[in-house]
């Protein structure tokens, strides 16, 4: 059986190549013979190229200066390729003779690279010949890449067409995979990239001799070095090797770095198979790095970190367990660490036969059910961590106490499985609200609201309906579970039977909750009497799931959430302010209407009775919550942050009224309620409350997150990288620091609409 690859080759880049090689090495171990269909389009691999801009005159004499290893290289890659790879006797240039020519084929395959990104080619479009559209054959996918994180606006019904033409659609990135199933409703399959199908002894045969400098550090960065450069330096000077740098003429990252311009592919192979250690931001220079098994660091880009799921390098990482080894801002080099290569291996080992699992079945058209089971040392199927909301569902669940939830570096709980107590029943699986995502519910009816106790409705963050809704559910008996911090100013939420401890739970506390136990309390009192539970919308499904269904005497309440700030922050926020004032903190008020409901103060109340209180967005934990500093990585992709609302209410702040809208109300304070569910207009029909009903679309516009969660800050990933290194006070000096003068003068004299101007020519400026 043959089959015609459509791949990227003629680019002379080792990751073109290679994956070529490899794609073809991986079908000959199936029984299948492939040949790149040598389609040559936008690659240019002329050493000296037409001057046609002052970008290509600056390359070109680059290139004059070190021209004969230029050439060297040049005369490598093309004898590589002539040994290693199968192609077409005959090039073709464009689709038009691509469809008119006989090819002697049994299908064909559609990967690996780039070659789904539109924006690389000339005319910014799709090219369609990477899909196959040519040839009326059967075709397959195999880890092409969108390298995209949306597709380009217009592009979307052109993308669905030719997905169509594919028998079986596979990816090498998570994001690929999100758009497949946006563009065309199917599932792809992610697999590895080509390169690691094949094992450290298969690229062994094809490598060069040695390099014949004894040990060395090499670096290879495909883009701008960032914390790598610290890092090499770092290694260097602590171990005293030298450093060898791949390319990078235009780009030294060690001041006494050798450069090898000169390097084939088989040469590329034998400096990462012989090297001491390497430092590296290429995909395909970690991917080498770990099959040589080299100790490695990995640099990657703030962007990344917020948004691993579209980064190939910390998928890899991630899927091996090798998220240790990603150098960034922040982030000091160890050179001591060592690596679990055995554990790493194995996880290698079995991502390969999956990928292998779908390409067999892929090329015998047969069905493709996914990943193996997982073995019972490989653990439970859980939420992917940049997912994962840890709303404890699983914890509660799990029969054997098998799971619980640890705080990571970043100072969020996770669950944590130990082996020892796990029996693989699935429970934990099977209740994860972010893999059994719910149902679409009715559109909420909307409601100005405020309590009709001006002292509860002034002692609250906004109008106070979260009382009288406790009050009517305490009065029938019932008991309510809410967020309350205690004596260490520790965020957990408790347990409510009387009117006097609603004051625990009023008010906004701007830190994720603790709920340790609480599912398990709560479904031990639904068994006797009511229930109110009040949390953030994933807390609220999160019990719904662990419950099993919706019980009618259980009443919830989810709220208008920003995104859910990291305890380990808050906590060492506190003991930052408690030093600073040599002071234990008795009582926090994060939302006080000391000035009125519109300039909510951050109110502290320490142990000898003095208080500060200032606007919360003065304040340096105001300033890093207000921007996003420190959320929940799963916050900034939040499915609940839209009209499709778990709770029977969800409550927020009224933001959004126009000008003259309650004017009387409006000092005090007032609450935005949805209703939610049918359970809950019931109740609301029964509450003492003073209700207006509210324009759902202004509601939206007031509380932009029922439309779309809030977006990660830029500099997220810097900040974590210091928080987990450098002293606390030093990291909210730098990071939670006013904004310049200028700034807040123009915020407080220019329109919202030139506001965006300005920020849009300074971010122009920095580029």
């Amino acid at each position: 059986m043959k089959a015609g690859l459509v791949t990227f080759y003629h680019l002379h880049h080792y990751g073109a190549v290679l994956q070529a090689v490899a794609t073809e090495r991986a079908l000959a171990s199936l029984g299948w013979d492939c040949e790149v269909i040598d389609y040559f389009v936008n690659q240019d691999t002329r050493i000296l190229k037409p001057p046609t801009s002052l970008g290509r005159v600056r390359g070109d004499a680059a290139a004059l200066l070190h021209y004969q290893a230029e050439r060297t290289r040049w005369q490598r890659y093309e004898a590589f390729s002539e040994a290693y790879l199968k192609r077409t006797a005959r090039r073709y240039e464009s689709w038009e003779e691509l469809r008119e020519a006989e090819l002697p084929y049994d299908l064909l395959i559609a990967g690996s690279d780039q070659i789904w990104n539109p924006t690389i080619f000339p005319d910014k479009r799709f090219d369609p010949v990477f899909f196959g559209t040519f040839s009326p054959l059967r075709k397959i996918a195999y880890a092409p890449s969108f390298a995209l994180s949306r597709v380009p606006e217009g592009m979307e019904e052109e993308l669905r067409g030719y997905l169509e033409g594919f028998s079986h659609l596979s990816v090498r990135e998570q994001r690929g995979r999100d758009i497949v199933r946006e563009a065309a409703g199917r599932e792809a399959a992610l697999v590895l990239d080509p390169t690691l199908l094949l094992t450290a002894e298969d690229w062994s045969a094809l490598a060069a001799e040695p390099p014949g400098e004894g040990r060395y550090i090499l670096c290879y960065c495909v883009k701008a070095p960032g914390p790598l450069r610290d890092c090499v330096r770092q290694l260097a000077e602590r171990t005293g090797l030298p450093v060898l740098q791949v390319c990078g003429r235009r780009r030294r990252v060690y001041s006494k770095a050798r450069l090898v311009l000169d390097a084939g592919p088989a040469e590329f192979l034998s400096l990462f198979q012989n090297a001491a250690c390497v430092c590296t931001n290429s995909f395909h220079g970690t991917v080498f790095s770990i099959q040589f098994r080299r100790p490695f660091f990995a640099g990657v880009e703030p962007r990344e970190l917020e948004r691993p799921e579209s980064s190939r390098v910390c998928s890899l990482l991630s899927r091996l367990g090798l998220t240790e080894r990603v150098v960034h801002e922040g982030h000091a080099a160890k050179w001591e660490d060592t690596i679990d290569w055995s554990a790493a291996g194995e996880r290698l080992e079995a991502a390969r036969r999956e990928a292998l699992a779908y390409l067999r079945a892929a090329l015998a058209d047969e069905p493709y059910y996914g990943r193996e089971a997982p073995k019972k040392e490989e653990g439970p199927v859980l939420a992917e961590k940049d997912r994962c909301t840890g709303c404890s569902a699983c914890r509660a669940a799990c029969p054997r106490d098998a799971i619980s939830m640890v705080r990571d570096r970043e100072g969020f709980s996770y669950p944590a499985v130990d082996p020892a107590k796990c029996v693989h029943c699935g429970i934990c699986t099977g209740v994860c609200p972010v893999l059994r995502p719910g149902e679409n519910r009715p559109r909420p009816a909307a409601f100005a609201a405020w309590n009709q106790d001006g002292r509860i409705r002034r002692d609250s963050t906004s109008g106070g309906v979260f009382s009288t809704l406790a009050d009517y559910v305490l009065e029938g008996g019932g008991v309510v579970f809410g967020a309350a911090l205690d004596g260490r100013q520790h965020l957990r939420h408790i347990a409510c039977f009387r009117k006097d401890d609603l004051w625990r739970l009023r008010g906004a506390k701007y830190v994720q909750s603790d709920l340790d136990s609480i599912f398990r309390e709560v479904k031990q009192c639904l068994e006797t009497r009511q229930v109110l539970f009040s949390g953030t919308p994933c807390q609220v499904d999160g019990l719904y799931r662990y419950l099993g269904g919706r019980p009618e005497n259980l009443t919830t309440c989810d709220l208008v959430c920003h995104g859910v700030p990291s305890p380990g922050v808050w906590e060492d926020m506190v003991r930052y302010i408690e030093r600073k004032r040599g002071q234990p903190l008795q009582t926090v008020r994060f939302r006080n209407k000391v000035e009125g409901w519109e300039k909510s103060h951050f109110t502290l109340v320490y142990e000898d009775k003095t208080v500060d209180t200032r606007p919360l967005n003065d304040t340096e934990y105001g300033r890093g919550f207000g921007r996003a500093l420190f959320l929940r990585p799963a916050c900034h992709r939040c499915p609940y942050a839209s009209l499709n609302r778990p709770g029977d209410f969800t409550l927020g702040d009224l933001w959004g009224l126009e000008p003259g809208e309650l004017p009387e109300e409006r000092p005090k304070g007032l609450s935005l309620l949805l209703v939610n569910t049918s359970h809950g207009s019931h109740i609301f029909d029964q509450l003492r409350l003073s209700r207006r009903p509210f324009d759902l679309e202004q509601a939206v516009r007031g509380n932009p997150q029922l439309d779309h969660p809030t977006a990660p800050a830029k500099n997220r990933a810097a900040f974590f990288a210091a928080y987990e290194r450098e002293p606390f006070d030093q990291v909210a000096r730098r990071f939670f620091a006013p904004p310049p003068l200028y700034r807040r003068v123009l915020k407080t004299v220019l329109p919202p609409e030139l506001r965006e101007k300005v920020k849009g020519l300074e971010a122009k400026y920095k580029k």
